[in-house]
């Protein structure tokens, strides 16, 4: 097949993996046309889930199927593609890195934009240097450390990073700036500004979300995002070459692709038109060895030769006696620095307690989620539960579940609460971390998240500063978890006040959070969810109540 062809192929797949990726991104949210009425869609279907496979770049992922794996002992549901991708990579090299990763393509893409390296620079910046060592060092930490029962995978794997900068911060963000133009038009006095502004809100909402979208340190997770992408000024696909451990994974499986450069000495006229061209610092030059470990499979290095010195051809790679000359090049420092990093992590992580002692009360995770020790084995820190939550409940953590869980999902009540009959976020977790479990089981069961607890010197009728039962009449569970007894008080001007008091029966309480999230004392409510009583916890449970 000619160059030109190859390459059209590759841009083709490319573009089109990279818009299915951004197709389900989107589409991992409640449908529009339910998202008015999602209570009664959950309670009239506890199966109720969405149309579409959002999960599915997480199962073809190995990097994600093999980090469960080794810290969970368990697989994840529909592995069976990330093991196809294996095999595929096994015959035909990193075909992934160049045809299908939508976070390589937006990296190929960001390094076309005015390129800062041209000429003898690129040329030299397209020369094999240790630093691709990195993301061998990255991977064996990763596994180790998997081993050793934290699974850190999900802070590096580029599905899981590129879902979690565009769930988190690029949608979030675009979407604010765009809304508050839309304010503007609405708040204008001419009537064709305000009918844009309702028309505009209405096609936009579907994408980046309705109100204002917020996930706790967003800005940190789209800085962090900003500085990859400008990386590429620095190397053409710098994370694909210097930090990608899934990019690491598949150069070690692609040793024995069949799919190999052929080099022809005599046709080359030294112009180097494939060195500035290659995209993975794989030494494609004729007289080189061609690192096909580093090779990305763009084959723009076999497009540009204006000689035809370089093809692909398909043939059997030599055989494993070779692998030292042949393997992908490690290097020994980042293998025994990746060991003493995987070893030494797990046992760092473990020392705040998070783990081995009661969490912070802080620490709410999604209904479903496993018991901690469990649930960082498996949980990717990708973002889909928090993408998917209709109330923007669930956001990334910071120092809640301390350095072992950071970024993993807890719920924030003063931004959203866990709706009563909502069950998505297990659903469409990749990895089981949270479990799917139906509204029934949810309810009548009921899984509990955390207790609520109640604040009296802020609480409006118990400080006797006003009447209020805005807690009591959100109550979702039945009976409710909230109930009122008629009671004189005295007021700030000692005068006798009669009100309607709250309690809580915290047996009845399943910690959703709507009591916190709707009180009217703003900032530090005077009825919170604290995680003690959550059903996933014995060692957290509160002992005087039935559980």
């Amino acid at each position: 097949m000619k160059a030109k062809h190859l390459v059209r192929i590759r841009r083709i797949s490319q573009a089109f993996f990279l818009c299915l990726f951004l197709f389900l991104l989107v589409e991992s949210r409640l449908p529009e046309d339910l998202y008015l009425k999602y209570s009664l869609v959950f309670s009239s279907d506890p199966d109720f889930r969405l149309d579409w496979p959002v999960t599915f770049f997480f199962q073809l992922d190995p990097l994600v199927w093999l980090s469960g794996l080794l810290s969970a002992h368990r697989m994840i549901q529909g592995f069976w593609w990330a093991l196809g991708l294996l095999v595929l990579t096994l015959f035909f090299g990193r075909i992934f890195c160049g045809f299908i990763c939508p976070l390589g393509t937006v990296h190929h893409l960001a390094g076309m934009v005015k390129p800062s390296l041209k000429g003898d620079r690129m040329i030299m910046a397209n020369q094999k240097t240790s630093g691709h060592r990195i993301k061998y060092f990255i991977l064996i930490a990763v596994f180790v450390g998997a081993v050793m029962g934290l699974n850190l995978a999900g802070l590096m794997d580029p599905i899981s990073l590129l879902f979690r900068s565009l769930a988190l911060a690029v949608l979030p963000a675009v979407g604010t700036g765009i809304k508050e133009i839309f304010d503007q038009m609405a708040a204008s006095d001419v009537k064709v500004m305000n009918f844009l502004s309702y028309a505009a809100e209405a096609v936009v909402s579907p994408v980046f979300g309705h109100g204002y979208p917020a996930y706790k340190t967003g800005w940190f997770i789209g800085l962090i995002f900003l500085v990859i992408l400008f990386l590429n000024r620095i190397r053409p696909r710098f994370w694909c070459r210097i930090l990608c451990p899934l990019g690491a994974l598949l150069g070690i499986f692609s040793r024995f692709s069949i799919l190999r450069l052929e080099k022809d000495d005599a046709k080359c006229a030294d112009c180097k038109s494939c060195s500035m061209s290659c995209q993975g610092a794989a030494s494609p030059m004729p007289g080189r060895t061609w690192e096909n470990a580093e090779c990305l499979l763009c084959f723009n290095c076999f497009d540009s030769c204006p000689e035809g010195a370089l093809s692909f051809r398909l043939r059997w790679s030599p055989g494993l006696n070779n692998w030292p000359e042949m393997g992908p090049d490690m290097g020994r420092r980042a293998l025994l620095a990746g060991l003493g990093a995987g070893i030494s992590l797990p046992l760092l992580t473990k020392l705040d307690g998070h783990i081995h002692h009661v969490s912070d009360p802080r620490l709410i995770r999604p209904p479903g989620a496993l018991a901690e020790k469990n649930f960082l084995q498996l949980c990717q820190r990708c973002g889909v539960c928090m993408k998917v939550c209709p109330t923007n409940a669930i956001n990334p953590t910071l120092a809640e579940a301390g350095m072992a869980g950071f970024w993993t999902p807890h719920l924030v009540m003063g931004q959203g609460y866990c709706e009563h009959t909502c069950t998505l976020c297990g659903s469409v977790c990749p990895t089981g971390a949270i479990r799917e479990i139906s509204v029934s089981e949810k309810i009548q069961r009921p899984i509990r998240i955390g207790s609520v607890y109640l604040d009296r010197g802020r609480c409006l009728p118990w400080s006797g500063n006003g009447a209020c039962i805005v807690c009591q009449e959100h109550c979702p569970t039945s009976p409710k978890a909230i109930y009122l007894r008629k009671q004189v008080v005295v007021g700030p001007d000692q005068s006798l006040k009669p009100v309607q008091l709250p309690y809580m029966d915290l047996k009845r309480c399943t910690g959703c959070g709507i009591c916190e999230n709707k009180c009217p004392i703003r900032g530090r409510p005077a009825i919170r969810i604290i995680a003690a009583g959550e059903s996933r916890s014995v060692k957290n449970r509160i002992l005087l109540t039935d559980q």
